[in-house]
């Protein structure tokens, strides 16, 4: 007997801020689906409105998995999350409904769908390597990660110092390149992922930003000091967090320049998003759409439906 036809799975991916998590609600409701979360900072709890995490409210009656699953102290583990999302998707499919991946993180997407597996870990070489970025800073690692992986370099900013350390750190276990592990585009799915991007992005960036601050942003953050988010290797990390923790002291008042934080953020969102459609403009399945089009759901949906 022939094997099974793999089941079908859709993803919604692209840039952030380009309404992504609405589309997907859109699709579930279209066609009797459930979310997953693909964006790796909506796993951590508490962390809602610096990531746009779609309020409950919002979510149009659809079940929507791997959203608050991490605490903030975790370490980010795209293995673990790997195996957390197929295991939803294979729930989904019992349920006999369809499984609707949503997010931007690209290596969370690509875990979830491909065929990639992940190098393990050495506490010996990564603490060497954190006392190394403790006593030389993220920029000369950095450096030294361009000299073995130009790519790897290419896609990582100077400045994360935790993904840097893991690049090297699978460089070393393994003896090559971080990006030689990355295979051809096979899922293990009969997946179709529909991409969103729009050409105002960088406008609306600032606006999504300056929206976030006037909705409590600042507020939330405080109120995760006491949860341990400064001293998160990942979450504290997180575009936002990151640019509004370093105006807060510990008692959350701020004794920096506020303003300038939040221009940060959006420049350093604007990079991010550049680094999105690196990732996804990569990928020849990945089926693109203008985010802006008033029509979206509908064209989407006309596209998907001759083969779903």
């Amino acid at each position: 007997m022939p094997d099974a036809a793999p089941a079908r799975v859709l993803a919604v991916v692209g840039p952030t801020a380009t309404g992504k998590s609405d589309l997907a609600v859109a699709l579930a409701q279209h066609f009797d689906g459930e979310v997953i979360n693909a964006d790796s900072m909506q796993l951590y709890v508490g962390m809602d409105i610096g990531t746009a995490k779609l309020p409950p409210e919002e979510r149009g009656g659809i079940p929507h998995h791997l959203l608050d699953v991490w605490p903030l102290a975790k370490s980010a583990a795209v293995a673990e999350y790997q195996t957390m999302a197929r295991e939803q998707v294979a729930a989904i499919h019992g349920r006999g409904r369809v499984p609707i991946l949503v997010g931007g993180s690209g290596l969370y997407l690509r875990g979830a769908l491909d065929r990639l597996d992940f190098p393990g870990e050495s506490p010996a070489i990564r603490a060497g390597l954190y006392a190394a970025l403790a006593d030389f800073g993220a920029e000369a690692l950095h450096g030294r990660l361009a000299e073995a992986d130009p790519l790897a370099a290419a896609a990582i900013l100077p400045t994360n110092g935790r993904r840097i350390v893991r690049a090297l750190e699978v460089i070393e276990l393994t003896g090559r390149p971080f990006t030689a592990r990355m295979p051809a585009f096979d899922s293990i799915y009969d997946s179709v992922q529909i991409g969103l991007d729009r050409d105002d992005l960088d406008e609306r960036i600032e606006t999504r930003v300056h929206g976030m601050m006037a909705h409590g942003f600042l507020d939330e953050i405080r109120g995760l000091l006491g949860a341990g988010l400064r001293e998160s290797p990942t979450a504290g990390k997180a575009l936002g967090y990151a640019q509004l923790l370093a105006v807060l002291d510990d008692a959350g008042e701020v004794i920096g320049d506020l303003d300038e934080a939040v221009a940060q953020t959006v420049r350093a969102t604007r990079r991010f998003v550049r680094r999105q459609r690196s990732w996804f403009r990569r990928d020849p399945r990945v089926r693109w759409f203008d985010a802006a089009a008033p029509d979206l759901a509908a064209s989407v949906l006309a596209e998907l439906a001759p083969t779903l």
